[in-house]
């Protein structure tokens, strides 16, 4: 019973957030072996062209050939024709150009529209856009929260560069949301809640998107309504205080 519960409480946050205008939805053939996705499917069923549909390849299967079959085990679990984009999860041990021949081999069958990576570190990227060639890699899928800045120092700034879109995952905190006597003023001051400011701080750059994951109702709407805060100026520079970025560590992920 508590699974169906949580399968339905899944479906009913997905499909609010859609009618909310939250339509960039972000799964992988990791999460669950394929129960996430599936249950992605059954969310998105008659909204299909209100999505964007975005799914992952482990990077044990991700050679040309096992790119292509991991991707066709994704659109039948998420009864769809074609992804939106498709990602590599994080760099493997599997050649990146065998990979990204993979992506070429779906792009040219219509099975998925873009491809990009997720968890790439400066060298990684500089490495996929020489063999993909400018203008292919669509997006780098990176850990960014507040407390958790390390994609500032370099990452960000090079997507920024060479228009590689940057999407922030657990972008509210990777275990607990962590709020400050900041983010409350400011809130308080916007009739928000910290949530919604810790998330408008990351999205406030172009190219920035974040993908907050939830599965309750209540909070896909506390999201939503994120999109709607421009921060000032002023209250940018105090939230940046209030959580530094701390020194060049490299890439973190989780």
């Amino acid at each position: 019973m508590m699974e169906r519960d949580d399968r339905a409480s899944a479906i009913a946050a997905l499909r609010r957030g859609i009618d909310l205008g939250m339509t960039h939805i972000d799964t992988a053939e990791m999460y669950g072996s394929g129960k996430v996705e599936a249950i992605v499917g059954e969310a998105i069923e008659g909204l299909r062209d209100k999505v964007t549909l975005v799914s992952k390849v482990l990077p044990s299967n991700a050679t040309a050939a096992g790119t292509v079959l991991a991707c066709e085990r994704s659109l039948k679990f998420l009864k769809t024709d074609h992804l939106d984009c498709y990602l590599l999860h994080w760099p493997g041990s599997h050649p990146l150009g065998e990979t990204i021949q993979g992506f070429e081999s779906l792009v040219r069958d219509g099975k998925i529209l873009a491809y990009g990576v997720s968890n790439f570190d400066i060298k990684e990227m500089e490495e996929a856009v020489r063999i993909a060639g400018k203008g292919r890699i669509a997006c780098n899928q990176v850990l960014y929260h507040l407390d958790e800045r390390s994609v500032e120092h370099a990452v960000l700034p090079w997507c920024e560069k060479n228009g590689i879109s940057l999407v922030a995952y657990c972008p509210i905190g990777a275990q607990k949301f962590k709020s400050s006597k900041v983010l409350e003023e400011v809130a308080v001051a916007r009739g928000a809640t910290p949530r919604q400011i810790a998330l408008a701080f990351l999205i406030r750059r172009k190219g920035v998107f974040a993908i907050p994951k939830s599965s309750v109702v209540g909070h896909v709407e506390e999201n939503a309504a994120a999109s709607a805060i421009a921060l000032t100026d002023d209250e940018v520079r105090r939230i940046d205080a209030s959580f530094p970025r701390g020194p060049w560590r490299g890439l973190a992920t989780a």
